[in-house]
C-alpha cells in the first residue's frame, strides 16, 4: 500500500496551491511588491509538488489495476503487460517518493537569493591572510564552475601576501542556497612560505555567507546616511591617487534586541566610478541589516537541531586543510578526501553535495517523512 502519510501531506497542500493561483493575479497582491514576490516564489515551488502529485497518483492508480489485472485476468499476452507494467510502478514509486520527500521538506526563503561572502584571515597572522587569500582562489573557481559573478567589493591585502579581509558579491542561481554550507572557521595545517625551519603551522581564516536583501526587504532611511569620499588605493594606475571614488557610509541602526542605536560603517572602493561605489555599498548595508534582523530566525532554528549541517555559525570550526597528508576533513558530517590540490582550485562541489543529503536528512527527520 502507499505511504498514506505522503498521500495526506500532498492533499493539504492542493487546496494551499489553488488559493496561492488565485492571490498572485489579485490587483491589489500585484501592488504590494513584497507580497507579489514572496506568493510567486510559493507558487513555483508548489507547482513543483502539485506536479510530482500528478505522477504519484498516476503510479498508484497504474500499480493497483495492474495487480487487479494479474489477479482476475486469464489472457496471457494481457498478464505479462500486467506484469511489467506492476514491475515498472513498484520500481518507480520509491523513487518517486524520495523526491515528493525532499520537495515536502520547508525550503529556507533566502536560498535563492545572491550572496555576499566574506572572508578574513584569522589566528596565524601573515600565513593566516595567505590562507584567505588561497579561500578566495577557491571560490573565485568554483564560482567560475558554477557561471556565478564574482565581484570584489573591499580588500586589505597582507603584508605577505593574500588577504587580511576581503569581501565579494556572488550573483547567479541560487547562490546563497548552495555557499552557506561554508559560512564558519576554516583551518589550515601546512608549512608557511614564511617559515624557515621547515615546521607545520595552524593557521585560520573565517568565512561568512549572507543572503544579499533585495531592496524591498529591507527599510532604510537614506536621509540619515552620512557619505564621506575619499581616493582608493591599489591597482588602477594614476586615476587611484586623483579621483576620490571611493566611498564610505556610516548608518544609525537601531538593534531591535538591545533598544541601542549602532552606527554601521562600510567602505567600498570596488569601481573607479564614485555612484556604482555608491550603489555597492547601500547594496551591502541592507544585506548587513537584513543579515542582522533575521539572525534571531537563525538561531531558533539552530536551536532546534540537535546536529547543525548550516547553522550560519561563524565561530564554528568546519573544515581542516592539512597540506602533508593532502587532506580535507568536514568536521561537521565527517567528510574525508585526499584530493586537497583539486579542491582547493575550486573542486568542492562534492563536499557541498554531501553536506546538502546530510541536511535533508535532517530536515525529513524533523517532518517526520
Amino acid at each position: 500500500m502507499a505511504d498514506n502519510n505522503i498521500l495526506n501531506k500532498l492533499s493539504d497542500l492542493e487546496a494551499r496551491f489553488q488559493e496561492v493561483a488565485l492571490l498572485i493575479t489579485d490587483p491589489a497582491v500585484v501592488a504590494d511588491m513584497k507580497r507579489y514576490v514572496r506568493l510567486n516564489k510559493e507558487y513555483r515551488e508548489l507547482e513543483q509538488i502539485m506536479d510530482a502529485r500528478k505522477r504519484y497518483v498516476n503510479l498508484l492508480q497504474s500499480q493497483n489495476e495492474a495487480k487487479e489485472l494479474l489477479a482476475n485476468e486469464t489472457d496471457n499476452e494481457l498478464r505479462e503487460m500486467a506484469r511489467e507494467e506492476l514491475e515498472h510502478c513498484t520500481t518507480q514509486i520509491p523513487i518517486l517518493e524520495e523526491e515528493i520527500k525532499l520537495l515536502l521538506i520547508p525550503g529556507d526563503p533566502q536560498d535563492d537569493k545572491n550572496a555576499i561572502l566574506e572572508i578574513r584571515g584569522g589566528t596565524g597572522g601573515d600565513e593566516a591572510a595567505i590562507f584567505a587569500g588561497d579561500l578566495y582562489r577557491m571560490y573565485s573557481k568554483y564560482c567560475e564552475s558554477k557561471g556565478w559573478r564574482m565581484e570584489v567589493s573591499s580588500f586589505n591585502e597582507g603584508s605577505s601576501g593574500g588577504f587580511k579581509e576581503i569581501i565579494c558579491t556572488v550573483t547567479g542561481d541560487k547562490v546563497y542556497g548552495t555557499l552557506k554550507y561554508e559560512s564558519g572557521v576554516h583551518r589550515v595545517q601546512r608549512v608557511p612560505a614564511t617559515e624557515t625551519q621547515g615546521r607545520v603551522h595552524t593557521s585560520a581564516a573565517s568565512v561568512a555567507v549572507l543572503p544579499e536583501a533585495e531592496p524591498f526587504d529591507v527599510e532604510i532611511t537614506e536621509s540619515a546616511i552620512k557619505w564621506d569620499t575619499f581616493r582608493s588605493s591599489g591597482a588602477g594606475g594614476q586615476n587611484v591617487n586623483k579621483v576620490e571614488s571611493g566611498v564610505r557610509l556610516r548608518y544609525p541602526w537601531l538593534n531591535p534586541e538591545t533598544g541601542q542605536t549602532e552606527e554601521i560603517l562600510i567602505e567600498c572602493t570596488e569601481t573607479r566610478d564614485q555612484p556604482k561605489n555608491k550603489e555597492r555599498a547601500l547594496a551591502r548595508l541592507r544585506t548587513l541589516i537584513y543579515d542582522r534582523e533575521h539572525q534571531r530566525y537563525a538561531d531558533d532554528i539552530a536551536n532546534k537541531r540537535k546536529t547543525m549541517v548550516s547553522t550560519g555559525d561563524r565561530s564554528a570550526k568546519i573544515r581542516t586543510y592539512n597540506y602533508p597528508q593532502g587532506r580535507i576533513t568536514d568536521h561537521r558530517i565527517n567528510y574525508t578526501i585526499y584530493n586537497l590540490q583539486a579542491f582547493v582550485n575550486g573542486d568542492i562541489q562534492d563536499c557541498i553535495d554531501h553536506l546538502i543529503v546530510a541536511e535533508n536528512t535532517e530536515r525529513m527527520k524533523e517532518n517526520e517523512l
